[in-house]
């Protein structure tokens, strides 16, 4: 399980880095439909993508404690599932956005029940390593 934690926080980490470089570069280009939003939207579009580059720089961090935190995962995936319910209070206020947006949303409300599920496994490993070890030595 801490093997899939690691991987997995790492992984958020490197896609929150593509994802808002992405914006950050492409403005308003990036995202479907808002073609024509104008500087106003454009300008808000890149500094998102700035502070989600810098969420996805504080997800690598995570990954590379040993152990990794289970404080800072459950921070992080918090987060996350934060940015999820915005999407669904956003449909309920204004309807269904484009089809991307939907699926982001899913992603977003069904992977941080399982970063919370594996906060703690790398913590855990690590205690059983320190654990097996004291033992071993006289």
């Amino acid at each position: 399980m801490a093997r899939l934690l690691k991987w997995l926080v790492l992984a958020m980490g490197v896609a929150c880095v593509a994802i808002g470089a992405f914006h950050l570069v492409l403005g308003i280009g990036s995202v479907p439909g808002e073609g024509s939003a104008g500087a106003t939207v454009d300008s808000r579009e890149r500094y998102f993508g700035a502070i989600f580059l810098g969420y996805g720089l504080a997800w690598i961090w995570a990954a590379r404690q040993s152990p990794i935190s289970s404080r800072a995962v459950r921070w992080l995936a918090g987060i996350f599932l934060l940015g999820g319910a915005g999407r669904i209070l956003s449909m309920a206020l204004y309807g269904q956005p484009q089809w991307f947006q939907v699926a982001l949303a899913v992603i977003e409300l069904a992977m941080p029940p399982l970063y919370f599920w594996l906060s703690t496994a790398d913590e855990k490993a690590a205690a059983t390593r320190l654990s097996e070890a004291g033992e071993r030595v006289p």
